[in-house]
């Protein structure tokens, strides 16, 4: 731009890094338990091992006041001291980091949003305070050792609500439940969402995430920001679950994500996903399946997937995160599905898949939306 005798040089805004992440929430417990990952059969560090292959973002999950005891509770043991040294290794790696609170003491996903309880005798309003006053100071845990989190998800897979039965947003019997419970939800997101901004600094912006399930089931996203954008909410990024094996279609993801980013004008991440590299425990008929249950069916869903999200209009599919890429067999502990969605082969050494992260990188580094 010129103005009279003066040239001044105007910069465009740095693209949004695409990610590649992975949810290694587990992790910590799998090497506690004598579980070894490997390169070229010599013992190595797991964040580091990802890294390397591209994995340019974490996710983990943190309970209240969780049980430690991995077996009564299928792994969810994630306390604050669990994820702040996790933090630490994935920030030491120098990869953005994204926090998953899950706001009850185990697992929160469509059918289970059970309030902590120690918060269950509260009524709404003091919730909606215990909800910010949570948020907050969990962040102040990992404000000033360089810990802070690149985004931190208010809730997780809150289709049907949260912190129930305050928060519950289905099976209402009138338009007036209906309504109420609505502007419930909107009110719990953005008191969370408030101790985030108030957490975040000009030099580091925390971004805001609400994470749904069903991000390939036909129109469930529209529905639910449909009826959320009724309230006024504070948020930044849509982040959905993407799983073939729970009957989400890519086509149906594709479509979705479309509609989200021209109605809404707000990037999408998938936040969760997976696919099996062999046979899965407990599996049924899965002939829908779209791509083989083996090494090379998961490496082409996964290019199959960064190529969808590449293709979202104006750079808003942000990229995916890969639940349990760590999931190896280990003596002791119940592995979900044996490991057959793990990015890791039974003797720890990485899979075939990885090249597919390798192959989507970006030149941009993960911390450059901070």
């Amino acid at each position: 731009m010129v103005m009279g005798a003066f040239v001044v040089q105007t910069r465009a805004a740095e693209p949004a890094p695409f990610y590649e992440g992975g949810d290694v929430s587990m992790l910590p417990e799998i090497e506690r338990a004598g579980g070894v990952y490997r390169v070229d059969v010599r013992p190595a560090d797991a964040i580091a091992i990802m890294r390397e292959r591209g994995c340019n973002l974490f996710r983990v999950r943190l309970f209240v006041n969780p049980d430690p005891d991995f077996k009564k509770t299928d792994g969810a043991t994630q306390d604050l001291v669990y994820v702040r040294a996790l933090a630490r290794r994935i920030k030491s790696a120098g990869a953005a980091f994204m926090l998953d609170l899950h706001y009850s003491d185990s697992w929160a996903d469509p059918g289970h949003q059970v309030t902590p309880a120690a918060w269950k005798d509260l009524d709404f309003d003091a919730l909606e305070r215990k909800m910010h006053e949570y948020t907050a100071s969990v962040l102040k845990e990992f404000d000033g050792d360089d810990l802070t989190p690149d985004m931190v998800q208010v809730g997780n897979e809150i289709a049907s609500g949260m912190l129930w039965p305050q928060g519950r947003i289905v099976d209402r019997k009138t338009p007036e439940e209906d309504r109420v419970q609505w502007s419930r939800l909107a009110r719990l997101i953005n008191a969370g969402s408030r101790a985030v901004r108030e957490a975040s600094t000009p030099q580091g912006k925390i971004k805001v995430v609400v994470h749904i399930h069903g991000g390939g089931r036909a129109g469930l996203p529209q529905w639910f920001l449909g009826k959320l954008h009724q309230n006024p909410v504070d948020y930044d990024v849509l982040a959905v679950s993407f799983y073939p094996a729970w009957d989400d279609k890519l086509d149906a993801l594709k479509q979705n994500m479309r509609d989200v980013i021209k109605t809404y004008d707000k990037p999408v991440i998938v936040a969760e996903t997976s696919y099996p590299w062999k046979k899965m425990e407990g599996a049924k008929d899965r002939s829908l399946m779209t791509w083989p249950m083996t090494p090379a069916g998961q490496e082409q869903f996964l290019r199959d997937l960064t190529a969808a999200m590449k293709e979202m209009p104006d750079g808003k599919g942000l990229g995916f995160v890969w639940w349990y890429p760590e999931a190896i067999p280990v003596t002791g502990l119940r592995i979900w599905r044996g490991g057959a969605e793990g990015l890791f082969d039974e003797k720890g050494s990485p899979l075939p898949t990885w090249r597919a992260f390798s192959a989507s990188q970006s030149a941009v580094s993960p911390g450059a939306s901070r």
